[in-house]
């Protein structure tokens, strides 16, 4: 499993998802961490993933509750035409 995916089975904690969702993000904002201090920025960044990973563990967890729905068959009635 890399460490930036989610597991493919089984459950994932909300703090799993947190260090996910750090990960990304601080990848993906840092060209704006130059303009603001360090502290301050993984400050405003742990604030978000907590928002986000709340709602992603959530879903995760639906997801594994939902079941596909069983095809039914098809039931083909026979009609007979009277003969004359």
């Amino acid at each position: 499993m890399n460490s930036t995916t989610l597991p493919v089975r089984g459950k994932i904690s909300k703090k799993e998802v947190r260090k996910l969702v750090f990960e990304k993000l601080s990848g993906a904002l840092s060209e704006f961490k130059a303009g603001i201090k360090e502290k301050k920025f993984s400050r405003n960044l742990n604030k978000a993933t907590k928002l986000f990973a709340a709602d992603i563990a959530k879903t995760i967890s639906k997801k594994e509750k939902i079941k596909k729905p069983v095809k039914k068959k098809k039931v083909t009635e026979k009609v007979e035409i009277p003969v004359k």
